[in-house]
Order: structure tokens, then C-alpha cells, then sequence
């Protein structure tokens, strides 16, 4: 019973991860790969926060609004700089590195003996998952609340087509700038929830993160294929869940734990590449028929 609570509360953990690159992926058709540098920016910020006795609700809060800022960056390179997107992306999490280094003074900054958003209850595995569960519940909320505004919907058409948004005099570089800022504050909170409920943060710790949450992105497009919008966010959240109890199985399966990007990695792969080998498929028996 324990290690499904605590699977189920690192599937929560990683799932305001996948919400984060949702927005970019899915809805801004925006290849971001800020996200590792973010995610490693908002667990670096808290720890050195926390470190100095400061409210670990707080440090969430601060370490949000600097995962912001790193999308802000990305965005401004992509939109006023005319820089690729994805090379947008790459240089923002390339200069993170180094700042997140300045910001930590280390490698990685301890926790253990500090309070932390984790410590409501005597059990850490049943504190993992309330507090998972209730910060994953609130922003999944959020997020469904504002993409149903004007201003969400604007930024959701932009990503579906730009230059019919642009047509009709929309500013399509703010939106894009701000789908980025929230995406990557959320791809921070991920990190502050991450290095708090390990207890420590690590300079490498979002290494690979964007294939884990591609993989929960597209398996919980699997498991609910619904086109309301708050169904898509619920999916996402799924399907981090679900992506956590695959890795726990295939580890007890015997897999070496150093192959588990690589595991990722191709299981990722496969996914992405179903739909479009389902289409050949389905032309191919089409074809046949005829």
C-alpha cells in the first residue's frame, strides 16, 4: 500500500511537469525545451530559500514567478529576436545551467532537517500525496479556468493557426510570450515540489524531464480521449500517474535503473509515432479494399 501511495504522489509531482509542456506542446505547438533549465531553476531557487529559513509556500511562490522569467526570455528570443523555437529554447536552458550553479553556489543543496511543504503529517509518503494531490488539483483548476478566458482562448486559437489570429489584428507575440511564462512557472513548481519531497536539489535533476513529460502528455491522451478541455488536463495528470507505476513495474521487472531514459526515451518515441502508423495502416487497408 505504501509504495502505491508513493507512486501515485511522484505521479503528482511530475504531473504539474506535464501540465507545463501541455501548454507549449499541445496547445502553443511550441517545441520549449526552457523546461529542463526551468524545472532545475525552481528546485535550485527553493532550496536556497529554504536553506535560509524561508516559508517553503513562499519559496514556491518565488521559485514560480523565476520560472516565469525563463520562459520570458524564450519567448523574447523567439518572438522579437526571430530565433527558432526550439534554438529559443536550448539557449535559454543552456545559460539556466550556469545560473542555476550561481543561484545554488554548488552542485546540489541539501535539505534534510528543513521544513518543508512535505511536512504536514507524520508519514512522508501519505504527506507526498495530500500535498501532491491538492497543489496538482488546485493549478489543473486553474489552468482550466483561465485557457476558458478570453485571453486563454486567444492563446489557444494562436496555437492552432497564428496567422488568422494575426489576420485579425490579435497580438500573437504577447500570447505567445505569456503561454511560455506560465508554462515554465509551472515547470518550476514541478522542480519545487521535486527537490522538497527528495530533499535535496541537484544542478542535473531536470535532465530528460521533457521525454518524461511528452510520455505522460501522450499516454494520457490514450487513456481518455475526450475533446473538452478540462478532460485534456485531467488526461495530462493520468498520464504522469500512469507513466510513475510503468516505471515502478519495469523496475521490479529487473531493468537496470540507468536505462530508464533510454526506456523512457523509446517509449516516448513509440507513442508519438503511433497515431501517424495508424494512418498509413488505415490507408493501406483502405487502398486494399479499393
Amino acid at each position: 500500500m505504501g509504495v502505491l501511495i508513493s507512486t501515485c504522489a511522484q505521479g503528482l509531482i511530475y504531473a504539474v511537469l506535464a501540465l507545463g509542456l501541455f501548454i507549449t506542446f499541445r496547445i502553443l505547438n511550441f517545441a520549449d525545451m526552457t523546461a529542463e533549465g526551468s524545472l532545475t531553476l525552481g528546485g535550485s531557487v527553493c532550496a536556497v530559500l529554504i536553506s535560509n529559513e524561508v516559508n517553503p509556500a513562499l519559496s514556491i511562490l518565488i521559485a514560480a514567478l523565476t520560472g516565469s522569467l525563463a520562459g520570458l526570455i524564450t519567448g523574447i528570443l523567439h518572438t522579437k529576436l526571430k530565433i527558432q523555437a526550439i534554438l529559443s529554447g536550448i539557449l535559454t536552458m543552456i545559460a539556466l545551467y550556469s545560473i542555476n550553479i550561481r543561484i545554488m553556489g554548488k552542485a546540489n543543496v541539501s535539505l534534510l532537517g528543513k521544513n518543508t511543504v512535505f511536512k504536514i503529517f507524520k508519514d512522508n509518503q501519505i504527506s507526498n500525496f495530500v500535498v501532491g494531490f491538492v497543489i496538482c488539483v488546485v493549478l489543473l483548476e486553474i489552468l482550466n479556468l483561465f485557457f476558458k478566458t478570453r485571453l486563454g482562448l486567444a492563446i489557444r486559437a494562436t496555437g492552432d493557426n497564428e496567422q488568422m489570429m494575426r489576420a485579425q489584428g490579435a497580438n500573437t507575440d504577447f500570447k505567445k510570450i505569456l503561454a511560455l511564462m506560465i508554462s515554465n512557472s509551472m515547470c518550476a513548481i514541478s522542480g519545487t515540489l521535486i527537490s522538497q519531497s527528495q530533499g535535496y536539489a541537484d544542478i542535473n535533476m531536470g535532465t530528460g524531464t521533457i521525454v518524461i513529460a511528452l510520455a505522460s502528455i501522450v499516454i494520457g491522451e490514450a487513456v481518455i480521449r475526450k475533446n473538452l478541455f478540462l478532460y485534456k488536463l485531467i488526461a495530462v495528470a493520468l498520464g504522469a500517474i500512469t507513466y510513475r507505476f510503468i516505471i515502478f513495474f519495469v523496475l521490479n521487472l529487473g531493468m537496470n535503473p540507468s536505462d530508464l531514459k533510454l526506456f523512457t526515451a523509446i517509449v516516448a518515441a513509440i507513442l508519438l509515432a503511433l497515431p501517424n502508423v495508424q494512418k498509413v495502416i488505415q490507408r493501406s487497408v483502405k487502398s486494399v479494399k479499393n
